[in-house]
C-alpha cells in the first residue's frame, strides 16, 4: 500500500515536533558514531601506510569486517551494552570507518615517489613528509569517503534503533509500521533521506573550503 502524496505531507506536518525529537537522537548517534569512526579510520590508514607488515596483517580484518551485515551486528551489541546510546554509536562506528580508511590510504599509496625523494633530499623527516605531502594529496580521497561514511552513519544508527532503543527515528518507524500508518513512515523516510543529504552537502562545502587547489582546477 502506498499512501497519497498529499497524505505523507500533512503526515509529516503533523508529526513534525515528534519527528524533530527523534531525529535530535538519531543525529547525535550518527555525527558521534561518524567522528570515532573518522579518528578510527585516519588512525588506520596511517598504520597501515607506515608499516606495511601492519597494512598485510590489518587489511584483511577491514575486509572482513564489512562481510557482516549490520543487521546481523546490532542485535548483538544491544545484548552487550543494552539499549542506550552506545550500541547505536558502536555500529555507526562500525558501518562508517571503513570507507575513510581505505579512501586514506590509496591516497597515501599514490603519492608521487620523486616528490617524496625530494623532501627526503631536504632532510625531511616521516612526520613532515606525511603532514606536507600524503595528507594534503589524500584529502580528495578523504572527502570522497566521508561523503559515504555520512550517508552510512545515518543508516547505521537507524538500523540499530529498530532492533531496540527508546527513541530516535528507527524507533519511530517501528512504531508507525505496527500501526500500518504508511503515510507516516514514507514521512519519516523522506525525513532521513533529507538529514543524509544534508550532511553530504556540509561535507562538500568542507571540500569546497579546505580544497582551495582543487576548487580552481575545477574553475
Amino acid at each position: 500500500m502506498l499512501p497519497a502524496p498529499n497524505d505523507v505531507v500533512l503526515a509529516f506536518i503533523a508529526e513534525f515536533p515528534l519527528l524533530m525529537e527523534h531525529a535530535k537522537v538519531t543525529l547525535l548517534e550518527a555525527l558521534l558514531g561518524l567522528i570515532f569512526g573518522v579518528l578510527l579510520g585516519f588512525l588506520c590508514a596511517a598504520f597501515m601506510d607506515a608499516c606495511k607488515p601492519i597494512q598485510k596483517a590489518l587489511y584483511p580484518i577491514l575486509i572482513l569486517t564489512q562481510t557482516v551485515p549490520p543487521v546481523a551486528i546490532a542485535p548483538l551489541l544491544i545484548l552487550w551494552f543494552s539499549y542506550g546510546i552506545a550500541p547505536k554509536v558502536i555500529l555507526v562506528v562500525l558501518v562508517s570507518f571503513f570507507p575513510i580508511a581505505i579512501g586514506l590510504l590509496e591516497g597515501f599509496q599514490s603519492v608521487d615517489v620523486d616528490t617524496i625523494r625530494l623532501m627526503r633530499s631536504m632532510n625531511a623527516n616521516p612526520w613532515q613528509i606525511f603532514w606536507h605531502v600524503k595528507f594534503p594529496h589524500a584529502l580528495g580521497e578523504f572527502f570522497s569517503g566521508l561523503k559515504i561514511a555520512v550517508s552510512y552513519s545515518v543508516v547505521g544508527a537507524v538500523i540499530a534503533e529498530w532492533l531496540g532503543g527508546y527513541s530516535g527515528l528507527g524507533v519511530y518507524m517501528t512504531r508507525v509500521k505496527k500501526s500500518y500508518d504508511y503515510d507516516k513512515m514514507f514521512a519519516v523516510i523522506f525525513l532521513i533521506s533529507a538529514i543524509s543529504l544534508a550532511l553530504m552537502g556540509l561535507v562538500k562545502l568542507a571540500q569546497y573550503k579546505l580544497m582551495p587547489w582543487n576548487r580552481c582546477k575545477n574553475e
